[in-house]
């Protein structure tokens, strides 16, 4: 009997190549993995890979290969490519009776959209709305939704190292990072453990985890001083942490980011979650811990420190997808 399919899109992304690799170990799907630059088929089949796809969110004629015969998908995208996940969404309704489940990375507070949020209480300040981009990951959610499909969204904190990739060179070469975020304390998560609950949903299937919204956390709130400490120890270096205001982080990345920011810096994501260990059985993974130890790829999260940046100084990367309209 041949096993079913699985279609993990950003494949070669931080969670998707960590999650070709644990379920190429488990061995219970045929792991078709996604990617856009040939370059990286190769070591897609290294993880584990049984089959590697050429995909492109917006190019809809890489997508019917890609879908052959799948009956499980991994959805994640950047936010820049949301007009094309919601196209894709549609694309996956159509084909219902196939795809039987749908695991959807999204972010920890898109719920706010629902029937739960109160402008009042989830606004980062009087007369705030909710962050655009939590908007967008909630948009992501509902096309699934909408479409008809078995869906589980993993709403994640933000991402260990996701705030450092700006500063990768002054790290490096100074010795220290900014950004507004001063003594707010956030339960930052390891993007290993997301691509883990991906895993262990996805071989659990939509029977046990359909229409289910899981909050991924890290395993304690932290301050910047106590992230520069532990990448400190974990590079055996000095790391110091530099305050930054809300209004000089807003002219090197857009107002969109910052929004989102101050939103962190408000206290909305220092809850620690019971979901992760609710799915695994165990404790998520510390940000030291994350730093020197190897995941299912073989990375440590060191080495994913230094890889791929969507933001640049200076640029405004969410320019385009802040015009679009749900």
């Amino acid at each position: 009997m041949s096993k079913p399919i699985v279609l993990i899109t950003s494949a070669s992304g931080r969670i998707g190549k960590e999650l070709v690799a644990l379920l190429a170990k488990d061995g219970g799907f045929t792991v078709r993995a996604c990617c856009f630059s040939d370059n990286k088929a190769d070591s897609l089949r290294e993880l584990g890979a049984d089959e590697v796809v050429k995909f492109d969110l917006n190019d809809p004629a890489t997508w019917d290969a890609a879908l052959d015969g799948v009956s499980a998908v991994y959805s994640a995208s950047l936010d820049p490519m949301l007009e094309g996940h919601l196209a894709f969404a549609k694309e996956l309704g159509n084909r219902k009776g196939q795809v039987k489940h749908v695991v959807r990375v999204s972010c920890m507070g898109a719920d706010t959209n629902t029937a739960s949020y109160d402008p009042a209480k989830h606004s980062s300040r009087a007369g705030a709305a909710i962050p655009l981009m939590l908007q967008h990951y909630w948009w992501g959610e509902k096309a699934l939704i909408d479409a008809g499909l078995n869906v589980t969204a993993l709403r994640n904190n933000f991402f260990m190292n996701h705030l450092l990739k700006t500063d990768c060179d002054s790290i490096a070469n100074e010795g220290w990072f900014s950004n507004p975020l001063g003594s707010a304390r956030n339960s930052f998560v390891a993007t290993r453990d997301i691509a883990t609950a991906a895993a262990v949903v996805l071989t659990e299937g939509p029977a046990k985890h359909s229409n289910k919204f899981y909050d991924i956390t890290g395993p304690e709130p932290q301050t910047m001083e106590e992230i520069a400490a532990d990448l400190g120890k974990a590079m055996d270096k000095k790391i110091e942490y530099r305050a930054q205001s809300m209004e000089d982080f807003e002219r090197d990345f857009g107002s969109t980011r910052a929004e989102f920011f101050e939103y962190l810096s408000n206290g909305f994501y220092c809850r620690c979650s019971p979901d992760f260990y609710n799915i695994t059985g165990r404790k998520p993974t510390s940000y030291y811990d994350y730093l020197t130890t190897q995941g299912a790829s073989g990375e440590t999260g060191l080495d994913e420190l230094w890889q791929g940046n969507l933001w640049k100084k200076g640029e405004d990367a969410m320019k385009e997808a802040a015009a679009l309209n749900s």
